[in-house]
Parts: structure tokens; sequence; C-alpha cells
């Protein structure tokens, strides 16, 4: 294996060989225009014949079509329980938004000017990343449940905070994307979350480019990723292989199974709840009507105050407290999916409100109002309002029991 090593302030970088495949690999920095010129003029210098970058396809498809979410089915969203995923892709890119206000500057534009070079010299672009959505069930599965909740919280706060961005976070910015910045804290903190965010993607990485080079396709690639991963694709490429390269991105792409706990509890709650009424009626009726209104109440009154934070409509709020109480004990559907319903019913976004999409939810003020952002806020809100009420109503009806 021939190794060379070359760094400088704007471009460090190594090249190998591997079965006979020649892989330079660039490190950038994802908000620097020298990165970017630095791409454009490695490819033009003709020494290579296809570029690699640091990027999963659906994150290439949204350079490459950047309006795709604008026609995403709303309704559809909701069906399949992605609100939590798409509010956390408009977090994500409330955040570059920022940047692009504040600092005039593009976020991977590296990534941008290697896909465009390619194009123009109609070179192969190879992606290496792994998906997204899989390293984020990855980091979520990885992480103790007590701990996030934090990560959501650290995520919505990055977005809604009025304050400048730190020199801080642009340095963390130039050594990895906008996904790792926004959890740098959170990683160098936590092994657990380290692991499928950094590491991880280092040895996926890695191994894609071993597996180019052994199809032997290409005599010298390019690859672009970004400096923080520099050492860790280094050492996965010169380090002794114990797996193949297919075997270990089988077993990167891999989702977690499912903990079994979220679905058994939900059950368990609302037979710990009706066996509560039924206790409470066969000791007294008075007693057993008392429980129940305790959970109406309590319930849906919360669960109408998430639906009035999130701006929803009158009636929105209306159905989040009558429906509450209701799918609190049905665990197949939740409050959150009927408001948004209803409010998507009363208030229909419109195509401006999908095109406008990126631009409003960049700040705190345009969640609320753009309507299809303020779905998502009915749906988040008015769920959280009722889980809140489900076991605030829980430990009132054991108190009750317990004190008749």
């Amino acid at each position: 294996m021939d190794l060379q090593v070359a760094s400088s302030a704007d471009e460090p970088r190594f090249t190998l060989t591997l079965d006979g495949t020649r892989i330079t690999v660039l490190g950038t920095a994802h908000v620097s225009r020298v990165s970017a010129d630095t791409v454009s003029r490695l490819l033009r210098s003709g020494d290579f014949d296809a570029v690699a970058v640091e990027l999963c396809p659906s994150r290439h498809h949204a350079i490459l079509d950047p309006d795709a979410l604008s026609r995403m089915n709303l309704f559809q969203v909701l069906r399949q329980g992605k609100v939590p995923m798409v509010t956390a892709s408009l977090a994500l890119g409330a955040y570059q938004q920022r940047l692009a206000e504040q600092f005039d500057i593009e976020p991977g534009a590296e990534m941008r000017a290697a896909i465009d070079e390619a194009r123009a010299a109609h070179l192969p672009v190879l992606l290496i990343d792994r998906e997204v959505g899989t390293t984020l069930k990855r980091c979520y599965r990885n992480v103790p449940w007590w701990r996030r909740m934090n990560l959501f919280t650290g995520l919505m706060a990055s977005v809604v905070s009025k304050e400048k961005i730190s020199e801080e976070e642009i340095e963390r910015l130039k050594q990895g994307d906008v996904l790792e910045s926004t959890f740098t804290q959170f990683a160098e903190e936590s092994r657990a979350l380290y692991t499928p965010l950094i590491q991880e993607r280092d040895e996926y990485m890695a191994a894609r480019l071993r597996q180019e080079a052994r199809e032997g396709q290409y005599r010298h690639i390019l690859a672009v990723v970004g400096a923080g991963h520099l050492q860790g694709i280094r050492q996965a490429l010169v380090g002794t292989a114990t797996e193949s390269p297919a075997a270990l991105i089988q077993r990167l792409d891999q989702e977690p199974p499912p903990a079994l706990w979220p679905k058994v509890l939900p059950w368990l709650i609302v037979a710990l709840v009706i066996s509560g009424f039924i206790l409470g009626f066969s000791r007294n009726p008075d007693l057993g009507w008392q429980l129940v209104r305790d959970w109406v109440l309590i319930n849906g009154t919360l669960a109408g105050i998430g639906g009035l934070i999130a701006g929803g409509h009158p009636i929105t709020v209306i159905t989040a407290a009558l429906a509450a109480p209701l799918t609190s004990l049905n665990p197949t559907i939740g409050v959150g999916f009927v408001a948004a319903a209803v409010e998507t019913f009363l208030r229909k976004p419109t195509v401006g409100d999908f095109s406008r999409l990126r631009q409003d939810t960049a700040h705190l003020r345009g969640w609320w109002r753009n309507r299809v952002s303020r779905v998502l806020l009915v749906f988040l809100f008015t769920t959280l309002g009722s889980a809140i009420g489900t076991y605030a109503a829980g430990f009132r009806i054991a108190e009750r029991l317990l004190g008749s």
C-alpha cells in the first residue's frame, strides 16, 4: 500500500493505492469558500476519473432538487409518523439558513462544487456516506432514553435562538457537517452518540472507498470529506481489515431493532387506567365518575393547551381537548394525528406555504406563520400535552383511590 500525506492550512489530504486504484481523500471545511475552490481546481486538473463525496442518496437528492421538501405529502407524513424526522430536517435546514444570512456562506459548497465539476467533466459521482436517516436512528437508539429528549430540545434550541452563531460553532462546522456540529456538544460527552455519528461513518466511508477500489473501474478517485473525518477514514483504510467492505456496509446499514417497551408501555398505562376506573366504580359510583372526570379534564386540558401553544385553529384546539382522553386509551392512534389532520383541513396549506417552508422555518415566528410547519407544531405540542396529561391524570387517579 502506497500512502502519501499532504497537509496545509486549507487542504489536508492523503493519497493511497488500494487494489491498483489511487484514492486521494481531501479534507474540507464545510463553510469555506477556499475548500470549494480547491475541489474545483483539483477536478479541473484532469488527474481524476471519479469523485466520491460525503453524501448519502437523500442528501445528494436534496442538493440536486432543493425544492423536493415543498412537494411532500403532508397527510402521508402525519399518517406514517414521520413528523419528528421532517421537523428535525427543517431544523437542520434552519441552522444552515442562519449561517447563510450571518456569514453569506452556504454550508456544503464544496460538495456542490464537486457535483457541478463532475457533471461538467462527465465524471461519475460516488455517494459514500451512510443514509442520514439510518444515522439518526442509530444515534437515537444508541443514546439512553432519558437523554433522547435533550437531543431534540438541543436541536430545536439551536433553531429558535436569536443569538448570532459563535466563532466556536463555525470552527465545529469546519471539521464536520451541519448534523455533526449541531450535536457536537453531546457527542463530546457521550461515546454512545459519538460512535454512530462519527466513528461508524468513518468506517462506512472507508469501506465504500475500498469497495470501489476492489471493483477497479477507476484509475484515480478524489474523495471529498469533512476534515474531521480525515483521520478516521485514513486509519480505517490503512488498518488491517478483518471484514469485507460489503459485509461491513451491510452491518452499518442495519437499523437497530425497535425497543419493546415503547410498544408495551402505552398498553400497560391503558390497562392501569381502566383498572382504576373499574376499581373506583366498584367502590362507589360517585368515585368512579370522579376518576373519569379527572381523566377527561386533565388529559383534555393539557392537549388543548398544546394546541393553543402551537397556534392551532380554535376548532383544532377543541378537537384536541375532546380527542385526547379517548386516544390516550387507544395507543393505535394519537391525538397529534387527529389534531393535525383537523388543522390541515381547516387551514389547508397553500403552494406558497410549501415553497416558503425552508425560509419561514429559519426564524422562530415563521414556524407559526407557515401553515405547513404549524401543522407539525400542532402534532408535536398536542401529543406532548396529552402525554403529560396521561401521567398527571394517572397519578391523580391513583391518589384518589389510595385516599378513598
